[in-house]
């Protein structure tokens, strides 16, 4: 750390992603990434793109805006395309959580939370998850705080219905409510119509998890006009052309062909559940999810070592040096076949005790 970092920042504990090896030199199941290639089309859209990287991306992002509210019925006055949700996330923070204000959040969730309110100086409420590591709804009544909320949660899996997410908008009405749904196509299940009803609420979603565009970088953000706009405001103080000409074209691709993805995550869901027992067999705890992921504990076998035993044999997974959950491994779900494999792994692992 150099003599010039601002002293405010020097203590920041930055956001620690997950190991990103060489392609093919893993089974990659450590970032819940999507497992399956691209539908028909998108590669040529990308293509076509690169023709006019020369010049800037469209700050509107018209033709994506049309295939999204085809998609999801929200037009542009309502909609914020971002660099991945992340930077959606962090607008939100910069725009809503003023030091007049703060944040309040779960202890155990998305770690990008607490770095965005360290890195913005906001002061925080960190809300413990029950033993179950489910959100109480009503723990976040009138906390007189912007409110962020993941739904399902990471890295559990866990999620709030429609009706408890609502019940915490009404009991803030004077405070902003996000809902981070980076996982919630996986789910069955989203608050997203609730923006018609509320003027305090604000959905995240990204393309990285059930649309394959981990790589390509795009999120977005749902709310009222007025919301919007506020966070447009800030946005283009920062970064008007945040989402470039290549991924706008990819992302119309992807959501002219959303019957393929929707196909896609059906199979990464049978795939989870089918996993989840099979590994409960093992002798695992695994949490409930609703996400492409599960989190599971063994009754008997340190999770750094079988976490371990696994990159041995070629596997990556997730597991997080947090009091609370440092016994869980967080497993993304990829193929039935990659599946397979680390069932066979964890089956070796175990059964060497």
């Amino acid at each position: 750390m150099s003599r010039f970092i601002d002293k405010r920042l020097s203590s920041l504990e930055a956001y620690v992603p997950g190991e990103q090896p060489k392609p093919g030199e893993f089974i990659k199941l450590n970032t819940n990434e999507f497992p399956y290639p691209p539908a028909i089309g998108v590669e040529k859209a990308a293509a076509d793109a690169v023709n006019n990287m020369n010049l800037y991306s469209d700050l509107s992002c018209k033709a994506l805006s049309e295939s999204f509210e085809n998609v999801f019925g929200y037009d542009r006055k309502n909609v914020v395309f971002t660099n991945g949700s992340d930077e959606a996330l962090y607008l939100s923070f910069l725009t809503f959580c003023g030091k007049e204000c703060g944040a309040a959040y779960p202890d155990i969730t998305y770690g990008f939370y607490s770095v965005y309110a360290d890195l913005c100086g906001i002061e925080s409420t960190v809300i413990p998850l029950g033993k179950d590591f489910s959100v109480n709804p009503v723990d976040y009544y009138g906390v007189n705080k912007t409110i962020v909320i993941a739904n399902p949660n990471a890295p559990t899996g866990k999620m709030l219905t429609v009706d408890e997410v609502e019940s915490i908008i009404i009991n803030n009405p004077a405070n902003i409510v996000i809902i981070d749904e980076a996982y919630a196509d996986f789910s069955a299940q989203t608050c997203v119509k609730l923006v018609d009803k509320y003027d305090n609420l604000v959905i995240i979603g990204t393309f990285s998890k059930s649309r394959g565009m981990a790589g390509a970088r795009l999120g977005y953000l749902i709310a009222c006009e007025e919301l919007v706009n506020d966070i447009q405001k800030v946005k283009f103080s920062i970064n008007p052309y945040n989402v470039n000409s290549i991924t706008q074209a990819v992302g119309k691709a992807v959501l002219d062909n959303d019957e393929y993805y929707t196909k896609c995550v059906n199979e990464i869901c049978k795939t989870r559940d089918s996993f989840s027992e099979d590994i409960k067999g093992l002798g695992f705890e695994v949490v409930p999810s609703k996400t492409n992921f599960v989190f599971a504990k063994h009754k008997e076998i340190d999770g750094k070592e079988i976490a371990f035993r696994l990159r041995e044999r070629g596997i990556l997974i997730r597991r997080f040096d947090k009091e609370r959950i440092n016994e869980y491994l967080r497993i993304s779900i990829g193929t039935p076949e990659q599946m397979k494999t680390v069932y066979s792994a964890l089956s070796d692992i175990i059964g060497g005790y």
